[in-house]
């Protein structure tokens, strides 16, 4: 059985199926956000995991070398002085990239399912250039 003509459909039947297609239209386009936010959340995810564990090495790498540091200048100065100045060289440091570090994460973008909203964008345009 073929779907009648626009033409032979009554107004009643033509909202009906505008209904329907709206909200198939709407349920289809949750459904591809709620897609591409998962796919973005298991990004983000795995990401981190493996930036997770390259900063703990990292982290023993700066240790080791900090201990190094103190050492080589317990050579020309008592143990704790050199033990004074590498930490507050690191203080210094740390402090400026916790600075830049804020600063940049204050500009960064919330995570939005970009390609959903543009193509419910153009869903609303295509909607509103037929009305």
């Amino acid at each position: 059985m073929s779907d009648p003509s626009v033409n032979d459909l009554s107004t009643v039947q033509l909202i009906e199926r505008l209904q329907s297609q709206t909200t198939t239209l709407v349920k289809t386009e949750l459904q591809h956000a709620v897609a591409e936010m998962k796919g973005k959340g298991t990004r983000i995810g795995v990401g981190a995991g493996i930036s997770g564990a390259g900063t703990l090495l990292v982290l023993f790498g700066l240790g080791t070398l900090v201990a190094a540091a103190v050492l080589g200048l317990a050579n020309a100065v008592p143990a704790w002085l050199a033990a004074v100045i590498v930490g507050v060289v690191l203080l210094v440091i740390g402090g400026a990239a916790a600075a830049i570090g804020a600063k940049r994460a204050k500009s960064a973008v919330p995570p939005a399912p970009e390609h959903t909203v543009e193509s419910v964008q153009r869903d609303i345009a295509t909607v509103k250039e037929h009305l």
